[in-house]
């Protein structure tokens, strides 16, 4: 009979006492203890278990659980004698930042002292008998949500020291999604002010401890080293690219093909590789985000599970504010294309609106991206080819290039229509409402968008386009970045419909007297560039074929 799944389990104890489905990850215990690293850090996408993994350790090293070892006896750690006399032998500090999601560093440090202060209200029995003298018991009273930076920086390391004494154990540190409270401080603003505060409680804790046996940090991305990790003496770094533990997060194919078979699911097994395969850890391919599985074992339909389960706002934050060429890949990828570049792990958040390459660094990093291919040249340069990752991002990027006009008006489906009707009066109407909309939307902020170049602006119309005439045109596009042409063809998949060309040109006030001659001078490239004279060659009539000019000068558009 096939165990019943349970949507949402993050403790391990409870997971394995209701016996609710489970895939054994037991051996990343002892892959990490063997490894004996001091500080480890781990990095893989949402939703892959590391939660769920961290509970794990918890639940096998701590003291709190001594004598719970019915937890692990049908699992593969349990084979070994050595790790049966581990369980339960180690005091064990366990912390979470996931929900540190505060919009200002003030309500941002005041809920990491909060964690802090419930760890010790854990332990108050320390306070008890003579373990503490009376200078360290007042220190242990002044830990509260608004303590002084000293007290913070130093609480975990103290709390290490307490519990050493009491159980003459070094102890083992856990912290869950450490980087949730810096990417919050890079979208909301107060990114130095929370990398100080970090880097000191970070130094405190994880370098200058003598009382810590070894520690384990997850999260989504590798912060750099120099904005939190500056002072840590080389910590061991695991992100999507590194060989270590590489099944030990998220599911095989094996695992997967398995648990199909035991729900009755056997027949879907190629759906669910389209849907839900395609992310690589290190040389380990075919692995599957947990959630989806799950949640498709349970309810027997495909859906965007993993990509719905929480924001993705960052994500489309940078490729919608992106530059051209950032959205002009993004194209690519839509179309089943992968991206060649160098990617920097080490993830410098004040770079991401800057740098090109950190953006999908930092989509590779959450699993919107995968690696296709990996080359060095003789110089040690490293390139990556990218894609999505597989069928359920692709719909989440599309849902989200979506919503990109639907969020503000519904001049753009006007827009659209009126494209298909030939009705220009409708689209000059329609497509000017949109940009007055929109037009700021697409911009970083940074500079206001009348003195802007509109590229971000209708390089992210092509993309809207692209996810709207999916179902009825083959859209393609001969671009080049910068103020000059953007050619787009929209190829019908019907022979009813016609052929559309687009030319997207901005105003050059030394060249063109008015935008009716930025329109004409758009046409003319149409024309220079034999985009109709192709499109008949292969055998479409020229009857078919439309020739639009769009010509821009700040939020105003005149279509030709």
């Amino acid at each position: 009979m096939a165990r019943t799944v349970g949507i949402g389990h993050q403790d391990f104890g409870q997971l394995v006492t209701k016996d609710n489905f489970y895939i054994d990850k037991t051996h990343f215990i002892k892959e990490w203890w063997e490894n004996d690293d001091v500080v480890t850090l781990i990095t893989r996408p949402r939703r892959f278990g590391k939660t769920l993994n961290l509970s794990m350790l918890e639940y096998f090293f701590s003291v709190k659980y001594s004598g719970k070892g019915d937890l692990f006896r049908h699992f593969s750690i349990w084979n070994e004698e050595k790790y049966q006399r581990l369980q339960g032998t180690f005091p064990v500090i366990a912390l979470s930042f996931a929900d540190v999601k505060e919009t200002t560093f003030k309500d941002t440090r005041q809920q990491i002292c909060q964690i802090i202060t419930n760890l010790y209200n854990d332990y108050d029995f320390l306070l008890e008998g003579n373990l503490l003298n009376h200078r360290e018991k007042e220190f242990y009273q002044k830990i509260s949500a608004d303590m002084e930076d000293y007290l913070a920086s130093g609480s975990l390391k103290t709390l290490s020291n307490y519990l050493m004494r009491y159980y003459d154990q070094k102890v083992i540190i856990l912290l869950d999604e450490y980087d949730t409270p810096m990417q919050e401080a890079y979208v909301n603003g107060y990114w130095d002010e929370l990398v100080s505060f970090m880097r000191k409680l970070f130094n405190s804790a994880f370098k200058t401890n003598p009382f810590m046996e070894r520690a384990l940090l997850t999260g989504i991305t590798r912060i750099s080293k120099e904005s939190v990790f500056s002072d840590l003496n080389n910590p061991t770094v695991v992100t999507t690219t590194s060989d270590l533990y590489a099944d030990c997060f998220g599911f095989t194919q094996q695992e997967v093909w398995d648990a199909l078979e035991e729900y009755g699911l056997e027949a879907s097994k190629d759906s669910v590789r389209d849907w839900y395969d395609g992310f690589t850890f290190g040389r380990k391919t075919d692995i599957y985000n947990p959630w989806s599985i799950i949640n498709y074992l349970k309810f027997k339909k495909f859906s965007t599970y993993w990509a719905n389960t929480s924001s993705n706002s960052l994500a489309g934050k940078l490729i919608r504010e992106g530059s051209a060429d950032t959205k002009i890949l993004m194209e690519d990828l839509l179309a089943g294309r992968s991206l060649c570049t160098q990617i920097d792990e080490q993830i410098i958040f004040d770079q991401l609106g800057k740098k090109e390459s950190a953006i999908w660094s930092f989509l590779l990093a959450g699993g919107y991206l995968r690696v296709k291919r990996f080359s060095a040249d003789r110089r040690g340069r490293e390139t990556y080819d990218l894609m999505l990752t597989n069928h359920e991002v692709t719909l989440m990027f599309e849902k989200m290039i979506d919503d990109w006009f639907a969020e503000f008006t519904p001049a753009y489906n006007r827009f659209i229509k009126a494209l298909l009707a030939d009705d220009k009066n409708a689209m000059n109407v329609y497509m000017n409402q949109v940009a007055f909309t929109t037009f700021s939307y697409f911009d970083t902020g940074k500079h206001p968008s009348e003195k802007a170049e509109p590229e971000r602006f209708y390089h992210g119309f092509v993309l809207g386009l692209m996810v709207d005439l999916a179902d009825r045109y083959s859209i393609a596009s001969n671009r080049e970045s910068g103020l000059g042409r953007y050619d787009v063809v929209l190829e019908p998949l019907q022979d009813t419909d016609d052929v559309i060309i687009l030319e997207f040109k901005v105003r050059n006030p030394n060249d063109e007297a008015s935008l009716a001659d930025t329109v004409q001078e758009a046409l003319g490239q149409i024309e220079r560039m034999k985009y109709s004279a192709a499109l008949v060659s292969k055998g479409i009539a020229p009857e078919r074929i439309r020739m639009y000019g769009f010509a821009f000068e700040g939020k105003t558009i005149l279509i030709g």
